[in-house]
């Protein structure tokens, strides 16, 4: 057993509560990820209305950056962040958790998602009432993980988790444009 601590490092986002708003067209401007965006990396399509939050700030910040390894603490899910989201900020909601060399990334958002072991600790170990509950960073630091494959196969089975999220959220928009045309055309009929 290994500790999931001892693979990666953990980096909480800007406290929302504590960041000065800027009025000035001078702050940089920086859309903020939610969930939404979480959930548009998960399948790796962005079909999702997303809100397009943004802040303007001249405070110091914490961005997610292309490829990085993404965690909500108030959902439990993990995603890698896709290009459309490059630069977005984090707020504390999210932790991005960097991989060392003993674990691919892709891997690693497979196992905090469908890892029924890893599912277990998460619910054992969460915090708050039975309607605010969330995850904590000292939580994820200190999940155990069974013995891990090679890197090799590890960036295999990520690769293939995420192809086969992205093959289901097609499928669903394809079966809802297909709805949504045999309603058009059923209205149609009755219209004539």
């Amino acid at each position: 057993m290994t500790k999931l601590g001892d693979l990666i490092t953990l980096e909480s986002g800007t406290s929302q509560f504590r960041l000065t708003e800027s009025l000035s067209n001078e702050a940089p401007e920086y859309r903020v990820f939610g969930q939404a965006e979480l959930d548009a990396d998960l399948i790796g399509l962005d079909v999702f209305p997303c809100d397009e939050r943004s802040i303007r700030t001249f405070d110091r910040v914490c961005v997610l950056h292309s490829g990085d390894v993404v965690f909500s603490l108030l959902t439990g899910k993990a995603a890698i962040v896709g290009p459309v989201h490059d630069g977005c900020i984090f707020t504390q909601n999210h932790v991005r958790m960097i991989p060392e060399s003993l674990i691919d990334g892709g891997y690693l958002a497979y196992l905090l998602n469908e890892s029924s072991d890893v599912r277990r600790q998460l619910l054992v170990g969460q915090q708050g009432s039975s309607m605010t509950q969330r995850y904590t960073v000292k939580q994820l630091s200190r999940l155990e993980l069974d013995d891990l494959p090679s890197l090799e196969m590890q960036r295999t089975l990520g690769q293939l988790y995420f192809n086969q999220l992205k093959l289901s959220a097609l499928k669903k928009r394809q079966a809802d444009l297909e709805k949504v045309l045999v309603l058009g055309k059923i209205k149609g009929v009755q219209q004539q």
